[in-house]
């Protein structure tokens, strides 16, 4: 799915603001018709999680209601299809256009759209949604399980409603649908591999234009039916990497009786990676990735899109000398991976399919919508440099079924993108049957926290023997993909103990000191970036994961400027 863009032959508008808002906690909407408008409502800010917005909803997870009127621009009715774009709705979305439902989707985090070309009015548009984040064992990830407040079986805030931006755009009948760049080189040179495919056929030629570094190359292709390639090659290429984030720029050109039609254009960065042996390996040298988990969370905020934290969070990032993260537990905003792609951030890009538990009675719906969720986020996401890696899933329970499970989603992966390697993100060590089949071994774990408790040391020689052992299985480089120590911002103890910044500072030292002591373990990131709101619990002291090395408010602990130090070179162990 193409991000909408202004152009001469494109355009969008940004509905977000101030929409109306109504809580519908007896379910009574539907029968009362409020698809047609809402009464006695109360304004709400779009994007933004309703759950930091109200003093009095922070805990509702049942439907809800919003509506906004809009005018459509002059002209776009002329020879255009018209969309409605939402980029983050959660849970469950219902959609109508004056009065009249447009469509439903399933899952947050993900980005849908309906062509209303056909529905649309020149003035006083309404548009209506029911958002239910109501929490359910059917869901991805799914609720009520755990035994908190409120019951879900992952450890974040479920926070809800319309998150990411609602954007109205315009694009030429017929017009260009997809494009899938796959970057190569061969002996120095660069080469884009670029597919492209039109909503309709009756289109005579396609013009693929990569500029950049003083360099304009172009290839002319006959268009038959809706799908068409070129092959674009760069000589002396500047690669993409970390440190040299080198981006060229891609214009498609869609002709129609010698005409530009449509037009569209993106970021590309030339630069391969692959799993070899026990390496990780970007534009054919090994690479080892340091950085985080992390969430999108931020007081008032909560789970929204929100610009300003993004660039700050790429600021701690590039301080602390991070060079990579993993979208955890679900994919993160299309600005947020735009960034990467500008900043050379490597992304281990994940699905929300987190908590999953293989009930008999759930199962086979489960693994229809992550289905949906790896095709949604694949084609979003798959143009972009930053993602060097695609994660199914995060801490599945174990169960026998969980190999075919996976094995589906793994081959769909494939069949969408074969240029990537798959992951899955795993707690049961040596008895995950996924990696079998997955490139990459990505493991969490928590010796000396959750278990061995205040022993790191005892926890450390658990943790090292497991981890020798889960690589003589499977003979792949393993990932240490979440460790950390939850930390209370300004508790101090000497010697270390838990819940102090010393007790962090050590976990993390000594963990890092073992996984440079592994030639097989080609990454490490602290779980987490930033402490983040949680459902209420015995173990979450005021309804937060400690476990940032920055606080909420995204201020430094003790872990921050020891990771900073060791990141950015300095040797600690000698």
């Amino acid at each position: 799915m193409l991000y909408p863009q202004r152009n001469q032959y494109r355009q969008f508008i940004d509905l977000s603001g101030f929409w109306d808002f109504k809580p519908d906690p007896n379910n009574i909407g539907l029968n009362e018709n409020w698809n047609k408008g809402i009464e006695n409502t109360e304004p709400i800010a779009v994007p933004g999680s309703w759950n930091d917005q109200f003093s009095n909803y922070r805990d509702f997870m049942g439907p809800a209601w919003y509506q906004t009127k809009f005018d459509m621009p002059r002209g776009w009715l002329n020879g255009n299809h018209v969309f409605l774009r939402f980029g983050s709705v959660n849970y469950l979305a219902d959609v109508w256009l004056n009065g009249e439902k447009i469509g439903a989707h399933e899952g947050g985090h993900l980005p849908f759209e309906f062509e209303i070309t056909a529905k649309i009015k020149k003035a006083e548009n309404l548009l209506v949604l029911r958002v239910d984040n109501t929490l359910s064992r059917t869901q991805v990830p799914p609720g009520g399980v755990r035994q908190n407040y409120p019951g879900t079986n992952y450890d974040f805030f479920p926070f809800c409603g319309i998150q990411r931006p609602v954007l109205l755009y315009c694009m030429p009948e017929g017009g260009i649908k997809d494009i899938f760049v796959i970057p190569s080189i061969e002996n120095g040179t660069g080469v884009a591999t670029v597919s492209m495919e039109t909503l309709e056929e009756g289109f005579n030629e396609a013009r693929f234009i990569i500029t950049g570094f003083g360099k304009e190359i172009t290839e002319k292709v006959s268009m038959e039916g809706t799908q068409t390639k070129a092959i674009l090659k760069i000589p002396n290429a500047k690669f993409w990497s970390p440190e040299t984030p080198h981006l060229y720029f891609l214009r498609v050109e869609l002709l129609k009786q010698e005409k530009i039609w449509d037009s569209y254009s993106l970021n590309v960065g030339i630069r391969t990676f692959e799993v070899k042996g026990d390496n990780l390996l970007l534009n054919g040298k090994p690479i080892y990735l340091k950085g985080f988990g992390r969430h999108e969370d931020f007081p008032v905020v909560g789970r929204s899109f929100l610009a300003p934290l993004i660039i700050k969070d790429y600021s701690l990032m590039k301080w602390i000398g991070a060079n990579s993260f993993r979208t955890s537990h679900y994919p993160y905003s299309e600005q947020m991976m735009d960034l990467a792609d500008k900043l050379g951030f490597l992304v281990i890009d994940e699905t929300p399919a987190v908590g999953l538990t293989f009930e008999k009675n759930v199962i086979d719906k489960h693994l229809s919508i992550c289905l949906q969720y790896v095709e949604e986020l694949v084609k979003r996401d798959r143009n972009h440099p930053s993602v060097i890696m695609w994660s199914l899933a995060n801490e599945p329970n174990r169960s026998t079924k969980a190999k075919e499970f996976f094995k589906t989603l793994h081959d769909k992966v494939k069949q969408l993108d074969p240029t990537r390697p798959v992951t899955l993100v795993s707690m049961i060590g040596k008895g995950e049957q996924t990696f079998e089949f997955c490139e990459v071994a990505c493991v969490n774990r928590y010796n000396g926290w959750y278990t061995q408790p205040g022993q790191i040391d005892e926890g450390i020689k658990y943790l090292s023997s497991e981890l020798d052992e889960i690589y003589e299985k499977y003979k792949k480089p393993i990932i240490l993909s979440e460790f950390g120590a939850d930390t209370i911002p300004g508790y101090h103890s000497q010697p270390p103990e838990m819940f102090t910044e010393e007790y962090q500072v050590e976990f993390l030292k000594k963990y890092i000191k073992l996984i440079r002591e592994k030639p097989y373990i080609q990454g490490e990131h602290v779980w987490n970036l930033t402490d983040f709101k949680t459902p209420q619990g015995i173990i979450r002291v005021g309804g937060f994961n400690y476990k940032g090395v920055f606080t909420r408010e995204r201020q430094p602990k003790l872990a921050a400027h020891f990771l900073r130090k060791i990141w950015k070179g300095e040797d600690i162990f000698s």
